[in-house]
């Protein structure tokens, strides 16, 4: 891959060692190549016809290591166009593999009893919402730092997140959503220090399920009528 000319360059955004959005620069080479089976089970599995993919940055970037990727895959790719197209498949990789990290160790929807597949099917569904809902919360509060709190939290939850966690001097008077996330974010035990990165999931699936928890006594205490 060394000796194939670059074919083009293409631009993703990726977080830095704070998990601060920036921009990166990759320099593309695809071709199509010819591959054996091991020696020892070409007579069990043909030959085939692979397109690799070299992504890499030309230059070492400063706050995070720089990226190379090598990816090989069975469809055509023929040009430029098409191979940013496998590039921004695979760049979706680790979103997808976070979503699944709370289904699973934050969820846990691996310890679930349900035997049937109609009663699974449910709960997997009801989780799903679940984790995207986390997932989603953990990430616009770095991407939508002017986003109003009524997109993702009730009047109710501002005012108990007033009432339960105080303002630090820093903090901005302007009521946006990543202002009321970072609030929920310290019940779960995020400091909110001035070098600590944008709180990560494992806190905030926390910090949601005590805000639920801290919701139902609230609900719990007001007066009914009936």
């Amino acid at each position: 891959m060394a000796r194939v000319p670059v074919s083009g360059q293409h631009k993703i955004e990726v977080p830095d060692a704070k998990g601060r959005p920036t921009t990166a620069t990759l320099q593309l080479r695809f071709r199509r190549i010819h591959i054996l089976p091991p020696i020892g089970k070409q007579k069990r599995y043909p030959a085939l016809d692979l397109t690799v993919i070299h992504a890499f940055e030309a230059k070492k970037p400063r706050g995070r290591a720089r990226i190379e990727w090598k990816l090989v895959t069975d469809l055509a790719v023929n040009s430029v166009r098409s191979a940013v197209e496998k590039l921004r498949w695979y760049a979706q990789r680790w979103k997808i593999e976070l979503f699944h990290k709370v289904l699973k160790s934050g969820c846990r929807i691996e310890a679930a009893r349900l035997r049937t597949a109609e009663r699974l099917t449910k709960l997997i569904a009801l989780f799903c919402i679940l984790a995207w809902r986390i997932f989603w919360t953990t990430m616009i509060a770095r991407t939508a730092p002017c986003a109003p709190t009524k997109a993702v939290l009730t009047e109710t939850e501002v005012l108990l997140l007033d009432r339960t966690v105080r303002d630090r001097p820093s903090t901005p008077a302007a009521a946006t959503l990543p202002r009321y996330l970072m609030k929920i974010a310290c019940l779960g035990g995020y400091l909110a220090r001035a070098r600590d990165p944008p709180p990560g999931i494992i806190i905030m699936w926390r910090s949601w399920s005590r805000l639920t928890d801290m919701m139902l006594g609230a609900d719990a205490m007001q007066p009914k009528c009936g």
